[in-house]
């Protein structure tokens, strides 16, 4: 098995409230509903969430990703979270990042980062094709959640 990472990072100014942002991303039905390839989030406890995702092409196997994750809220501030698997679960699959949401003129500005790793079955000299592929898809899926999350919001991206 070998690890294989990708990252990305985000930010921009959306023409809506902060509390309307806040309470898309916090809850986890609606962020399910936001995010491409995302099946359903699954709170645990009071602190932990389930994530499970579709089939991805991460060439040159399709993986479907389950994970958990803890999650820290700072109240319309900030929403961090990493892999914090429950005690016997193995998970091949971490991901670790942050939310920011900061008032500002004409809105919040909505930062965001976030890492990806996946242990999969595939020697290290494939990294750099499956580390592209794993790029690509974190792309579309961020491109994807950006036109979600304004659609959502009621906002035209063309305004």
């Amino acid at each position: 098995m070998t690890v294989f990472t990708a990252r990305t990072s985000a930010e921009a100014v959306v023409a809506a409230p902060r509390q309307a942002i806040w309470d898309a991303l916090t809850d986890p039905d609606t962020l399910a509903s936001l995010t491409p390839f995302l099946k359903r989030i699954t709170p645990e406890g009071d602190s932990h969430w389930r994530w499970e995702m579709t089939g991805l092409d991460v060439l040159p196997i399709e993986v479907a990703p389950v994970f958990t994750e803890k999650m820290e809220f700072v109240e319309l501030e900030r929403i961090d979270f990493h892999h914090d698997p429950p005690a016997g679960r193995t998970e091949r699959t971490a991901v670790t990042g942050w939310y920011v949401l900061k008032e500002v003129e004409g809105g919040t500005h909505l930062a965001t980062s976030l890492e990806i790793a996946l242990d999969l079955p595939l020697p290290k000299l494939s990294s750099k094709v499956v580390t592209s592929a794993m790029r690509g898809v974190i792309d579309q899926m961020g491109d994807r959640f950006s036109r979600n999350l304004l659609d959502h919001l009621g906002i035209d991206p063309k305004a």
